[in-house]
């Protein structure tokens, strides 16, 4: 199991524009992204969380523990009867992650969460050696009695290394959530607030350290700092405190 390092920022918006021409002699744009109308490669995340009855998740975010999981089902752009998804589990051990996921049809989730994947979809998973992760993610949701806490979608703006491609830089924008989804919500933008008015989260991962030191100078530069950011964590409680503020 090969642990990466995540390095979180919080970014004014005004800001994007030059620090994406900093780091643009340094990277690539990630294939999978389309490029959009303004020539950047992006796509849409959308991703629903999980927790216990008792918030585990959560609170083991909030108190900081040094090893934690969290359960999702991830999505992007938009839906089709093609529609895949990811089954996920988030593991992170101090500052670096461990992702297990498992594809499986978009269709076919509310199904699978209830009773197990169908016999078609377990031979799929076995093909693709997803068998052992799927059946992990499920065990998880079980054992924990989990259920869908918090929805979250942005836009992300994508790139990887030129000279490392194991180096990953994202610009995360639009961050916006609604609490208690169903999974029939993950395509739906309706009920979404914002969470981090006028900013984007500048995401920075790689495998071995130190982090590049060309990243260091521009993160210098823009006097930038390290932060704990959680969407999952943050897309939860800015819907409590509009909560409080109708009270």
């Amino acid at each position: 199991m090969k642990l990466r390092f995540e390095k979180k920022y919080l970014v004014p918006n005004i800001q994007l524009d030059a620090l994406r021409e900093r780091f643009m002699p340094f990277l690539r744009a990630d294939i999978y992204a389309g490029i959009e109308q303004f020539g950047y490669p992006e796509y849409t995340v959308r991703s629903i969380y999980f927790d216990s009855h008792d918030k585990k998740a959560l609170d083991e975010k909030i108190a900081g523990v040094e090893e934690r999981k969290k359960l999702r089902i991830r999505g992007y752009n938009t839906c089709d009867n093609n529609s895949k998804v990811f089954l996920e589990i988030k593991r992170k051990i101090g500052n670096r992650i461990y992702k297990n996921r498992s594809l499986i049809p978009y269709a076919k989730t509310q199904e699978t969460l209830l009773f197990g994947p169908d016999e078609s979809l377990m031979e799929s998973l076995k093909l693709k050696n997803q068998q052992d992760d799927a059946m992990r993610f499920l065990y998880q949701l079980k054992k924990h009695n989990m259920s869908p806490l918090n929805l979250i979608v942005y836009e992300r703006e994508a790139y990887h290394g030129k000279f490392n491609s194991d180096l990953r830089v994202t610009f995360d924008k639009n961050v916006r959530s609604a609490i208690y989804p169903r999974i029939d919500d993950l395509f739906d933008e309706s009920a979404l607030t914002y969470i981090w008015d006028n900013h984007f989260i500048l995401e920075v991962k790689y495998f071995d350290p130190p982090m590049p030191g060309f990243i260091k100078t521009i993160i210098e530069d823009f006097k930038l700092q390290s932060q704990a950011l959680s969407k999952f964590t943050e897309g939860y409680f800015c819907h409590q405190t509009f909560a409080n503020k109708a009270i």
